[in-house]
């Protein structure tokens, strides 16, 4: 026995459903699409009038103008440019005077132990290098030994001048002076020209309140 075929209104019932459903859809689309209409068709007569008298009463015409400008000036941009978030930037560091008086003591210690000022404020144009060798010896032997004594002095950098060394980022310029070619931003790779110096120990003597540091060497007078 073969199954009971169909009947036809049981075929057509998906079909009418779905005939159904799409003519609900167009039926609210219309409502829509109707009352949009409407809404612009009530504001033509408006328009309307607005045209034919702005043609006919320049007065009116300028006010509308007045009012157009008026409102698009505080209308907001469509294309208006967000402003760009802006970077944190380090506050620059405070500039303070270094106090003069440590600066003379160790002027006078060099000028005492190694005639310092003397050679630098001596005019040695007219002296052969003979004779500037003879004098820097005596400078250097004498400045060295105040160094020595009052002053403890290290590398800045441990690796020996002429070696390959890489700045990374974040590098401390005070302690590290990129020089030749400085083109974009770290890592950089050079050659170590010069370790640098940094002072980790300062012992200078103690002085007495009235004594005056400017004088770096007292006058001498031969009796």
């Amino acid at each position: 026995m073969t199954d009971p075929q169909p009947s036809i209104s049981e075929r057509l019932r998906p079909v009418l459903k779905a005939l159904v459903k799409t003519l609900v859809f167009i039926g609210h689309a219309l409502g829509v699409i109707a009352r949009k209409t409407w809404i612009v068709l009530k504001r033509s007569p408006i328009a309307t009038y607005s045209f034919i008298r702005g043609l006919a009463d320049p007065n009116y015409a300028r006010m509308l103008t007045e009012l157009y400008i008026a409102r698009s000036s505080s209308a907001p941009a469509l294309h208006e440019e967000l402003p760009k978030p802006q970077t944190p930037t380090q506050p620059a560091a405070k500039l303070q005077e270094a106090p003069p008086d440590s600066a003379l003591v160790l002027l006078g210690l060099l000028q005492n132990e190694g005639r310092f000022v003397d050679f630098l404020q001596e005019d040695i144009s007219n002296y052969s290098d003979a004779e500037i060798g003879t004098a820097a010896r005596v400078v250097h032997q004498g400045c060295q030994r105040v160094m020595g004594e009052y002053l403890s002095i290290v590398p800045v950098r441990d690796e020996s001048e002429g070696s390959q060394i890489t700045l990374s980022q974040g590098f401390d310029p005070a302690q590290v002076r990129p020089t030749g070619n400085v083109i974009g931003d770290p890592p950089f790779t050079g050659a170590l020209v010069h370790r640098g110096w940094r002072a980790v120990d300062v012992r200078l003597p103690k002085i007495a309140s009235s004594r005056d540091v400017r004088i770096l060497a007292a006058a001498e007078v031969e009796l």
